[in-house]
């Protein structure tokens, strides 16, 4: 019922972490996956991994914040297969500071890459499935946008924003057949949580009821289920993957 045979996937911030998990995933059911990052040769190594395991791929450089190189970056991936049937808006990035200490740079780079680059990927993207009245369009929230945190009014912001552009664009694409839902994960292992310290990493577990962190391959499932049969009935929904953090404040 997960089978994905037949379909083309574009995952941004794929060249590493929880991007390269959900490629992985998808590749695993059967889709081939073009894989974008500002890193290409993260990029080209995820997309090597894909091609190992059978199925096809391809890397594409691409900064999501700029609206004319996602034009060419959606493009190069429509020479490479003529629809585009899953989207997961996954590229994001960090610059923590206390909010009277945050620069104006750090605030604008938060929202540029996180937000404004989940608004461009995803009206250029569902323009086409728009026109084929078929598309799945997965982006990846944070329990930050629900919660907030110390040090992250710009991540939260950006974050909280992709929950109300989620729940809109749902309602707009509906018609269309196409779907449109956010994942709000956790404390997830990644490069972004590995340079934290060992005691702060503590603190973290110790709220989370189920008692450790997630992993990519977690998100990847919660993907999985959304974008196949599965969750053909399910959009403008936000779906935590944070074992229970949420649930226990």
């Amino acid at each position: 019922m997960t089978g994905l045979n037949g379909n083309t996937a574009v995952v941004t911030g794929a060249g590493r972490g929880i991007g390269r998990d959900i490629s992985l995933a998808l590749a695993g059911c059967g889709a081939d996956v073009a894989v974008l990052d500002v890193d290409i040769e993260g990029a080209k190594e995820t997309a090597g991994l894909i091609e190992e395991a059978g199925r096809g791929s391809i890397a594409v450089k691409c900064n999501v914040a700029e609206y004319a190189e996602v034009q060419d970056c959606v493009k190069e991936v429509l020479g490479w297969r003529d629809q585009i049937h899953i989207l997961v808006n996954n590229a994001g990035i960090t610059r923590d500071n206390l909010l009277l200490r945050m620069r104006e740079d750090e605030w604008d780079a938060v929202i540029r890459i996180n937000l404004t680059g989940t608004f461009n990927m995803t009206k250029i993207v569902t323009k086409h499935m728009f026109k084929k009245r078929f598309g799945r369009v997965v982006n990846i929230a944070s329990v930050i946008g629900q919660m907030g945190n110390v040090g992250q009014s710009n991540y939260a912001a950006s974050k909280a924003g992709i929950i109300g552009f989620t729940k809109s664009v749902a309602k707009e694409l509906a018609p269309r057949g196409v779907t449109s839902n956010a994942i709000a994960p956790g404390f997830i292992d990644s490069p972004m949580t590995a340079v934290l310290p060992e005691d702060v990493q503590e603190q973290m577990r110790r709220k989370i009821p189920l008692g450790r962190f997630g992993t990519g391959s977690d998100v990847a499932n919660v993907v999985l289920f959304l974008v196949s049969e599965l969750g053909e009935y399910v959009t403008g929904q936000v779906i935590n993957c944070d074992g229970g953090m949420v649930m226990a404040r």
